[in-house]
Order: structure tokens, then C-alpha cells, then sequence
């Protein structure tokens, strides 16, 4: 029978247990052991394992853990280790994914709901003849249910809490405690964009300094996130700290599938032809010394395939949560800075200093400090490090580069929607058959926009991204009617108004490859006139059709009326 395709699932049981289709990340366990660190934390971009990574490593470790689970994997052939360490340790594991609030208040009952529950799975402390009363009574605190349904633990219990677990463990079990933190920067993520970053950083700083810095109970600790939050208190003192980022040659294959890993399973799949539609959509991520897949995309298309062996890739990974770095890192953009988002569409490099460590306190500051977020969350990669901490960004693949491009639109649209006044003298223009105010207008939007014009990238597309922002532009005018790839006559045209005064616009958009723009503005006004594009308007009523051929190249347009 073949394997259920694992989406959405991050526990490593339930891979096994329910025969899910597992890529073998197991012999992380090992180099996590043979390279010895009191504190770890791994950084990468979301939906690249990590989750799934620290179900493992709970499966593993924890005392009394099923080790079948591991029969046949990779850290199976490392038996003395595998004796010496599987199911040999008291584990505390939380994952701060759900903590994402509008509100200090709220972020503070959604973390005290992921350490009460965890407290819960460890309820045998309740009735431990190891425990005396009052590290039962520490234990209940962290238990109690108020009359509305949430945590009773206080505020001071629970920036000791993770401490006090672990304490209560060793002396349980007599034997020191892994602590597991997944996903840690998403309550200080959610901070920073709602406004109370300051708060939450310090309790954050509580709890992990609790029971991370001094604490005699921990055996070693592993974090997980996207950001390496430093030059702040959160890690202040923690000289334990091991930091593993992407650029990390080190454990760099375990996070992300490799081309071995991608092509195993598509051949599992019998879907071996679609590998090079693969590399180009989702593959490119450089971590240390291997090129990875984002998984998530990988297991996604290959569920579509399994329903339609004809199906097209798409953007998985964006719609994994929401696009706010991007969004935040575009709206800063100066001209400059525009330049170089377009050298980065059209495929090449830019050459960026990185910094690993970042605060959000100064992300606002410098938009070098977004190229670096942009980086650390997959949304950039590198291909090559130069002098200092300098490297050779790129976009890696055509994933990423459809949600550049598409988010470049809204944010085109967005901004020059604030300029109403032009907007609608715009509008007025095509309607007026003012040709020339059009092209002005146009070739001023242009300039501060920035443009498609990448060689490798089909014309179509190209046309598509400035189909996309003229029709932006126009759907300005609320009251006019605009279409766009309507049906009409034989074909479809690219963008069609009909207004209440009975003026009808045709518009047909052509990139000009050579950059010869009225040769292609007088190829689409033949294509209006030969495919009847004008029809569907003269039959809804319009008395009057306005037909424009309209040509771009790069940061330039040009724009016909027929006559």
C-alpha cells in the first residue's frame, strides 16, 4: 500500500504509527550529540522541518518512548549510541507557535496555556513520593484551572516555570532534563507588529534565563525559530548558547529536503518526470554547503499530482501564513532600492552584509537590517560569502520570485491609490482619448515602480506583471465597469471599461522584447481591430469604443489610439 503524503503533520509518532511517507532527518540525533552544546537553538526559514525535528528529538529522548518508532531509520545502525541515549531522559517540550495575540494580556494566558498543558502530560509529579509538599504545591500552580476555563498560574510562576518542571523532573526520575522550545521568536514577532514588544522580550527573558542559564537540572536544551534575537536581554548571559543559522555547514541537511531526498520521492510516486519542474520551483535554498527543497512545497505538489498527474506547481509556501516581511520590506524600498529588487527578479545577485543576529527594535532603522530578515526567512538565500559578513543574495527559485512580483503589485496598487488627484486624471484620460496624458502618466508610474525584466522570464509573464498594474491603476474608477481577459469577439482581450456615459475602452498591452515600442503598439492595435475585441462593447450598448494598443519595455511605455 502505498504511503499517505504527510501534510500538515509535525508529530513524529503519528508519521510512523500512521505510515505516513517519512525522509530520514533521524541521524540528526547523532550529530546533535557528537557536537556537544548545553543550549542549541536553529534557526530557519518556517515549513522547513523544525517542528517535526523536535517531535523526533522528543520521541527519542524521552523516558519510557516507544523506540520501535526508530526501527529501520539511519540512528537505528548507531547502536552504542542508540543504548546509551534513547529513551533515557525526562523531557519538558513546548512549542510557542499559538502564541500570537493582539495584546500583552492575551500573549500572556496563550503562554501560560502552553506550559499549563505541558504540566498536564507530566501529571504523575502530582502524586510523586519523591516530591515534598511544597514542590507539589510549586507543581499545582502551574496546573490550576480558573472558573473561566484558563490558567490560574501567576505571573512570577510562570517565569519560573520551565525551571521548576525541570526541577521537579530530575528529582522525580533522578536524572537531569532536555528541555525542547519550538518555534520561541513567534511570541516576539507577534509582539512587534501589535505593539507591545518591549513587555513580551521580557518575559521572554525571564522564562528562558530561568531555565536555560543556571539551571543545575538541565542535561542540554535545544531552541528552534527563524530569528536569532540578540544584542537584547533575551540571551544576555547565556554563555552555553550554541547558534546553528542557515549559513551553518554544520547539521546543514537536516532541515529541508536534499535532491536525493526530492528525487527518492518522486520516484516513489512515479512521478520522476516532474523533477525538473521541481528544482525549478521549489529547490535553491542554500544552508551551509547543500542546496535544499522547501518541504512543505514538495509534499504539497506532490498530493496535487496524485489527484491531477497534469497538475501545475503553485505558491505553497506563501500561503502558509502571512507575507509581512516582504510587504514591510517593499514599502521602505527607495529608488535605489527598487533597482535592486528588479536585479534580483531579473535573476542575478546583489552583494548585502548579513547580520545573523538581529532585534526588532532596529529592524525600522536601516533596510539593510530587512535584507538580513529577508535572508534568515527564506524569502532570499545566498550563493557565496564574501570578505566579512557579506553575501551574494539571490531569489531562489521561481516560487519565491511569483511572490515577489505579486506582492509588488499590491504594493503598487496601495501606493498610488494615495494619489487620487493623479489617479483620477488618469482614468479621465482614456476616456477623454488623451494618448499622450496617458503615456506621461504611465511612464511616471513606471519610474518609481519597479518593473519585470528579467531575459529567462517568459514574454508573457512580463506582459502579465504590467497587465497587472495598469489594470490596478484603472479599478480606481469605482463607477466604471473593468474587465479583464473578458471574452469578446474571437479572443479574449486584455482589458476592456465600460463606463456609464456609454464610452467604451479597449486596451491591449504588448512587451516589447526589442524595445521597439511603436512596432508593438501598432501589433496590438491589429490585434483589437482582426479578433474583434471592440464587440462585446458595441453589443452591451457603448456608443462610443475607444481602442489603445499599449506597449512597455523596462521603465518605459509607449501609448497608440487608433484612429
Amino acid at each position: 500500500m502505498t504511503k499517505k503524503l504527510p501534510i500538515g503533520i509535525e508529530n513524529f509518532e503519528e508519521f510512523v504509527m500512521q505510515d505516513f511517507y517519512y525522509v530520514d532527518k533521524t541521524m540528526f540525533i547523532a550529530e546533535l550529540l557528537w557536537n556537544w552544546g548545553k543550549v542549541n537553538l536553529f534557526t530557519r526559514p518556517r515549513r522547513f522541518g523544525k517542528s517535526l525535528n523536535m517531535s523526533m528529538l522528543k520521541a527519542f529522548f524521552e523516558l519510557g518512548s516507544d523506540k520501535t518508532l526508530f526501527d529501520g531509520l539511519r540512528i537505528s545502525q548507531e547502536r552504542e549510541l542508540c543504548e546509551k541515549y534513547m529513551g533515557q531522559f525526562p523531557v519538558v517540550s513546548v512549542t510557542l507557535k499559538s502564541v500570537d495575540a493582539l495584546t500583552f494580556e492575551e500573549a500572556k494566558e496563550a503562554l501560560k496555556t502552553v506550559i499549563g498543558k505541558e504540566a498536564e502530560r507530566l501529571s504523575y509529579l502530582a502524586d510523586s513520593e519523591k516530591l515534598t509538599m511544597e514542590q507539589k504545591k510549586a507543581y499545582q500552580a502551574l496546573v490550576r484551572i480558573r472558573e473561566d476555563g484558563n490558567y490560574a498560574m501567576s505571573d512570577v510562576a510562570m517565569k519560573f516555570s520551565l525551571l521548576k518542571l525541570s526541577e521537579l523532573m530530575a528529582r522525580h526520575h533522578g536524572r537531569k532534563v532536555l528541555i525542547l522550545i519550538d518555534e520561541y521568536d513567534v511570541p516576539l514577532d507577534k509582539a512587534f507588529q501589535a505593539g507591545y514588544y518591549d513587555k513580551m522580550a521580557a518575559l521572554i527573558s525571564n522564562l528562558f534565563g530561568n531555565a536555560l542559564k543556571t539551571n543545575e537540572y538541565l542535561h542540554f536544551a535545544v531552541l528552534t525559530g527563524c530569528l536569532r534575537i540578540s544584542k537584547e536581554s533575551i540571551f544576555t548571559g547565556l554563555n552555553n548558547l550554541k547558534v546553528h543559522p542557515i549559513t551553518d555547514a554544520r547539521y546543514d541537511e537536516y532541515f529541508g529536503f536534499t535532491d536525493e531526498d526530492v528525487n527518492e520521492m518522486l520516484e516513489y510516486y512515479g512521478f520522476s518526470d516532474r523533477a525538473g519542474v521541481v528544482r525549478e520551483w521549489y529547490d535553491g535554498y542554500q544552508f551551509g554547503n547543500v542546496s535544499v527543497y522547501c518541504p512543505w512545497d514538495v509534499i504539497n505538489y506532490c498530493d496535487a499530482l496524485l489527484e491531477n498527474p497534469d497538475a501545475e506547481p503553485e505558491n505553497y509556501w506563501a500561503n502558509t501564513s502571512g507575507n509581512a516581511m516582504v510587504r514591510r520590506f517593499i514599502g521602505k524600498a527607495n529608488r535605489q532600492t527598487r533597482s535592486e529588487i528588479e536585479r534580483l527578479i531579473e535573476g542575478e545577485s546583489i552583494v548585502k552584509e548579513v547580520s545573523q543576529e538581529l532585534t526588532y527594535n532596529e529592524l525600522d532603522k536601516s533596510i539593510d537590517n530587512l535584507w538580513s530578515v529577508l535572508f534568515s526567512t527564506g524569502y532570499l538565500t545566498q550563493r557565496g560569502r564574501l570578505p566579512g559578513n557579506q553575501y551574494r543574495l539571490v531569489i531562489p527559485n521561481r516560487e519565491i520570485k511569483a511572490l515577489f512580483i505579486s506582492q509588488i503589485q499590491e504594493w503598487f496598487r496601495e501606493t498610488t491609490r494615495a494619489e487620487a488627484g493623479k489617479l483620477g486624471q488618469f482614468c479621465r484620460a482614456f476616456v477623454e482619448g488623451d494618448a499622450e496624458v496617458i503615456e506621461q502618466m504611465l511612464k511616471g508610474y513606471l519610474w518609481n515602480s519597479i518593473s519585470i525584466r528579467d531575459t529567462a522570464v517568459r514574454t508573457e509573464m512580463k506582459e502579465n506583471f504590467y497587465h497587472g498594474m495598469l489594470l490596478g491603476l484603472l479599478q480606481y474608477a469605482d463607477d466604471w465597469e473593468v474587465e479583464s481577459n473578458a471574452e469578446s469577439g474571437e479572443d479574449y482581450s486584455d482589458i476592456t471599461i465600460k463606463t456609464q456615459e456609454g464610452t467604451g475602452v479597449v486596451i491591449e498591452i504588448k512587451y516589447a522584447e526589442n524595445g521597439s515600442l511603436e512596432r508593438a503598439c501598432t501589433e496590438a492595435l491589429v490585434q483589437i481591430e482582426e479578433k474583434q475585441y471592440d464587440a462585446v462593447l458595441l453589443k452591451d450598448g457603448m456608443e462610443r469604443v475607444i481602442r489603445y494598443g499599449i506597449a512597455f519595455y523596462k521603465k518605459n511605455c509607449r501609448v497608440l489610439m487608433a484612429g
